[in-house]
């Protein structure tokens, strides 16, 4: 985009960390040979937890404000983390 970077490709690890979201890049495209590998059910179940765990690391740990923010009651973001084995100590 700009003249002296001709030719040459933007990487997601480029951009700024408030873009990223609190998601690691990195790791998650390391698992991605180990997901491919998966039946859709037990990927899926990788991917929410590591999304729910991403997005309560966002938001420090505070489950009202992950619920808010992933579209879901509170009480059933407890009973989905509960389900994925998501150890509730946080912190």
């Amino acid at each position: 985009m700009s003249e002296d970077n001709k030719g040459h490709t933007i990487t997601a690890q480029m951009l700024p960390p408030e873009l990223n979201s609190g998601f690691n890049i990195g790791s998650s495209m390391d698992n991605n040979s180990e997901i491919i590998n998966l039946c859709l059910r037990d990927a899926r179940e990788v991917f929410e937890k590591q999304y729910l765990l991403s997005q309560l690391s966002r938001f420090s740990g505070n489950i009202s404000k992950t619920a808010q923010f992933v579209g879901m009651e509170r009480s059933a973001l407890h009973r989905k983390l509960k389900g994925l084995g998501v150890d509730k100590a946080l912190n």
